[in-house]
């Protein structure tokens, strides 16, 4: 009698992309029916994309401004024949002091990068890799080595557009669909690590969207394919060949590779590069808005289910924000149609917004949605116009008298001009001074420091000390578990604001 096969007793057999298994085990394996897992077997060998896609691939040297070795001392007089003399004089020549000596020498780079226009020469690599360069030479898989002429850069995002001169047909590679990438999907790395050249690896994507704080833009996708040092600039590719991300960081205590590697996503990449092929630069989208994370608590203070969306914590003046009828205390749930999860994702999303664009924006104020237009400014214009300048946090003060709030473990005072000139706090602000934080209590916690001003409280202007005073009492009487501050930091227009749960 033939046994029947069980979950205990499965025969497989795996040979190059092909898996054998029963159709009883495969069910059992990976499920049945709509909820049926599809797994794509590793490919028998990366050779033939990996033939095809190397020589797109190129290793990048810089040359940066020469340094120059400190001045020495001149050589001290030592008596006839003595033994320091020789010593001191070798000593100078190999610092670069002597005749003979190395003397200066540049400081070099070394990366990777790839050709995304075979006919013009254009080549995508990392900002860091050329960045201070006198010289920048490309090194292609056959050996050719050409200069190359630096046509913009974004440091923002860590990009670089290069274009060489080709004296024979160049291989290009496209960008692919970042978007389409998941977590387990195969990739493979191509660049140059510790200058050995053209070096193929492969893994898979781990993560996606990470925040590892290189910029403002970050969303790396994170991979466990070796990179090492001098991959920095080179291309991450799906199975079809496409560029889906570009190799830019590594996390790794020893200096190699431990399977954590970053890539910028190409849909956040692709962009920066069109703008720096058009223009030479980049031309970001602007809000003209200073932006915090929806904690639970700010959720809860503003009656806003769920945490979702960007705070806006103050706008610039006469801004796209300002003038679009925006105010500290806003929520932005939506904008431009694409709905926000979290803050991060409001940056970009403006950013990559073309100029001029009347963008919708839906908002939650006062309980309630509702919604504007804000007509999309210039990032860079904003820049050189000083928009974006924050204030310098001034060193912290010496805690005064005022009115004790213990549920908040605080102690404010109505701004008077004794206190403005004790504490700094210019005649343009407003609110109610704070002059004393508790050791160990949330507000300490939260970062308020005496010298800080509370503008509103619960998007009620703090007039006073005895109206900030009853405003919380009020707040916590009302069964409120937190309540929602307007802090300008040293009152010097660094606005934020600050949940604060109520003390039990």
């Amino acid at each position: 009698m033939r046994r029947p096969l069980t979950s205990a007793v499965v025969l497989v057999a795996v040979l190059g992309t092909v898996a054998f298994l029963t159709l009883d085990a495969r069910a059992e394996l990976f499920g049945k029916g709509d909820k049926a897992v599809q797994v794509e077997m590793v490919p028998q060998s990366f050779s033939s994309l990996s033939e095809k896609l190397l020589p797109s691939v190129v290793n990048i040297s810089s040359t940066q401004k020469t340094v120059q070795p400190e001045e020495m001392p001149e050589l001290p007089e030592f008596p006839p024949g003595s033994p320091f003399e020789d010593f001191f004089k070798e000593f100078q020549e190999k610092r670069g002091g002597g005749e003979e000596g190395m003397g200066a020498q540049p400081a070099a780079s070394l990366g990777s990068g790839f050709v995304i226009d075979a006919a013009k020469g254009y080549v995508v690599t990392n900002n860091h890799v050329i960045r201070d360069a006198d010289e920048i030479r490309i090194t292609f898989h056959d050996d050719t080595t050409l200069e190359a002429k630096l046509i913009g850069k974004d440091e923002k995002t860590d990009l670089a557009l290069l274009q060489v001169k080709p004296e024979k047909p160049l291989t290009a590679v496209s960008f692919g669909n970042s978007d389409t990438m998941h977590v387990g999907d195969w990739v493979l790395a191509i660049g140059n690590p510790f200058g050995l050249g053209g070096t193929v690896t492969q893994g898979i994507i781990s993560a996606r969207q990470r925040d590892i704080n290189a910029g403002p833009y970050d969303d790396f996708i994170q991979t466990d394919a070796s990179i090492n040092r001098g991959n920095s600039g080179g291309p991450m590719f799906n199975l079809k060949g496409e560029v889906i991300g570009i190799n830019t960081a590594i996390f790794s205590p020893s200096g190699g590779s431990v399977g954590i590697g970053f890539a910028i996503p190409s849909n956040l990449a692709k962009p920066v590069v069109d703008q720096l092929l058009q223009y030479g630069r980049t031309r970001r989208g602007w809000l003209g808005v200073r932006i915090q994370t929806v904690t639970p608590e700010i959720a809860e203070s503003l009656g806003l289910k769920g945490v979702q969306g960007a705070l806006v914590a103050s706008t610039t003046e006469d801004g796209p924000a300002a003038k679009a009828g925006l105010e500290p205390g806003d929520v932005i749930l939506e904008f431009n149609g694409q709905k926000l999860s979290a803050m991060r994702q409001l940056p970009r999303i403006v950013a990559e917004t073309p100029l001029g664009t009347k963008a919708n924006v839906l908002y939650w104020r006062n309980g309630k949605n509702s919604t504007t237009k804000v007509e999309v400014g210039e990032l860079e214009k904003a820049e050189q116009d000083g928009l974006l300048e924050t204030a310098e946090i001034t060193k912290d003060v010496k805690p005064g008298q005022g009115t004790e709030i213990a549920t908040m473990g605080i102690t404010v005072s109505s701004l008077s001009p004794a206190l403005r000139e004790t504490y700094e706090i210019p005649d343009s602000a407003k609110g109610v001074v704070v002059t004393d934080v508790k050791a160990g209590s949330e507000s300490a916690g939260k970062g308020l420091t005496a010298g800080d001003v509370i503008i509103e409280i619960n998007q009620q202007a703090a007039t006073d000390a005895a109206a900030a005073k009853k405003l919380l009492e009020d707040a916590q009487k009302s069964g409120k578990t937190s309540v929602l501050l307007l802090v300008d930091h040293q009152g010097k227009g660094d606005v934020r604001f600050v949940a604060l749960r109520f003390k039990k």
